[in-house]
């Protein structure tokens, strides 16, 4: 059996098409462009490419981008004012801090202080706490653990009573994955570097979301026949036969996983596209959050 392959640029594709229409009909009605600001601080090669990616994206669907650059020496008290300035210009949206912000930057105390109604990643206390609680709904979801669940409820017909195991328990991904599935009312083990007997673990799962930021680490043998497989991860591994010198790898050996599950995401291509559309779509759902 060879899996079915989830393509993440197609999925996010019909998205941002969605979004650039919702755009349209804004202006349409006689309403402002969506207003997204984009804040770096420092000079972190990775941190500026997805910035970029964003900022583009913006522009291909009709929101306004506010990039603010910020150099690492610029100091806490700074950014934390410039997220307050931000809180406050009507033509902002939403307000993306890139992560990971350098060392010595209190992340916790900047995420806090973006307002709740312009958090369209998702990383506010209040929003992340509302995701935990039963009966409560965050303004909004983070959007990559977003693009995983729009994935699996394209592939499953129903989450309700799957055994799912998440690997990784990081605020940015695993435990909100894991909370967005007990939501959906799957039976969720989230695993971490101290599980015992991990493989045996991962081998119940009929659903696996692997975030753990290892290369290849899930092997064929720990995937259970019939498994919907989302791999989060994404790294670098040497190949002289790149032009690059090397080339990108999921957390999940794809060559292996696929022989085994029912459907798999691929790296690249699977849920990076994803990430970047849930940010587009939360964007407009600020923007039509306001009277304006």
């Amino acid at each position: 059996m060879t899996a079915a392959i989830i393509d993440g640029k197609l999925i996010g594709e019909s998205i941002r098409e969605e979004v650039a229409r919702g755009v349209q009909a804004r202006l349409s009605a006689g309403k402002s462009k969506p207003g997204l600001a984009t804040v770096l601080v420092g000079e972190n090669p990775a941190s500026q490419v997805y910035v970029k990616s964003k900022q583009k994206a913006c522009a291909e669907v009709g929101i306004e981008s506010f990039g603010y650059e910020l150099p690492k020496e610029v100091g806490q008290a700074e950014v934390e004012k410039l997220v307050k300035n931000l809180n406050a210009d009507p033509a902002v949206n939403g307000i993306l801090v890139q992560l990971p912000l350098p060392s010595g930057y209190d992340e916790e105390t900047v995420l806090s202080s973006i307002s709740i109604e312009k958090d369209v990643d998702g990383f506010h206390p209040i929003n992340i706490g509302r995701l935990a609680q039963k009966g409560r709904d965050p303004l909004f979801v983070p959007c990559t653990p977003a693009g995983v669940m729009y994935m699996l409820e394209r592939e499953l017909p129903s989450l309700e009573g799957a055994n799912a195991v998440v690997l990784g328990r990081s605020n940015i991904v695993g435990m909100p994955v894991a909370l967005l599935l007990v939501r959906a009312n799957a039976t969720v083990t989230i695993c971490h570097s101290r599980t015992k007997n991990l493989p045996e673990v991962v081998r119940g799962a009929d659903v696996l979301v692997a975030a753990v930021g290892k290369a290849e680490m899930v092997r064929g043998d720990w995937i259970k026949p019939g498994a919907v497989v989302i791999d989060v991860g994404i790294n670098r591994v040497e190949d002289a036969t790149k032009p690059r010198g090397y080339r990108l790898v999921g957390d999940v050996c794809f060559e292996e996983a696929n022989q085994v599950a029912k459907a798999i995401t691929p790296v690249p291509g699977g849920v990076g596209p994803l990430t970047i559309a849930m940010l587009l779509r939360n964007t407009l759902r600020a923007a039509n959050m306001t009277l304006d």
